[in-house]
């Protein structure tokens, strides 16, 4: 059995969570919570110019985390509309 990874929110993609409505909240948490289990996803994709970070997309959404394996920590440290995540 794989260890479980622990998962951190970053303030600011907390507060982009919060700003969404409940029904994309709730599927970004199942994503998020996914992550845990298996931190890197077939479906994610890796940052160009980013060690250990990566992107998965829920819908028109995305989340931006990195995996910090040394700790086993997931750090969330963006959620957004795909227009708007990357800036």
């Amino acid at each position: 059995m794989r260890p479980r990874y622990e998962i951190r929110i970053a303030r600011r993609a907390a507060k982009s969570l919060a700003a969404l409505q409940r029904r994309e909240q709730q599927r970004i948490r199942a994503a998020i919570e996914l992550l845990a289990e298996e931190p890197r996803p077939p479906a994610c994709i890796a940052l160009a110019g980013e060690d250990s970070v990566y992107r998965v997309r829920v819908g028109e959404y995305r989340i931006v985390y990195e995996v910090i394996d040394k700790v086993l920590v997931i750090h969330v440290v963006g959620i957004g509309h795909r227009r708007e995540v990357y800036r």
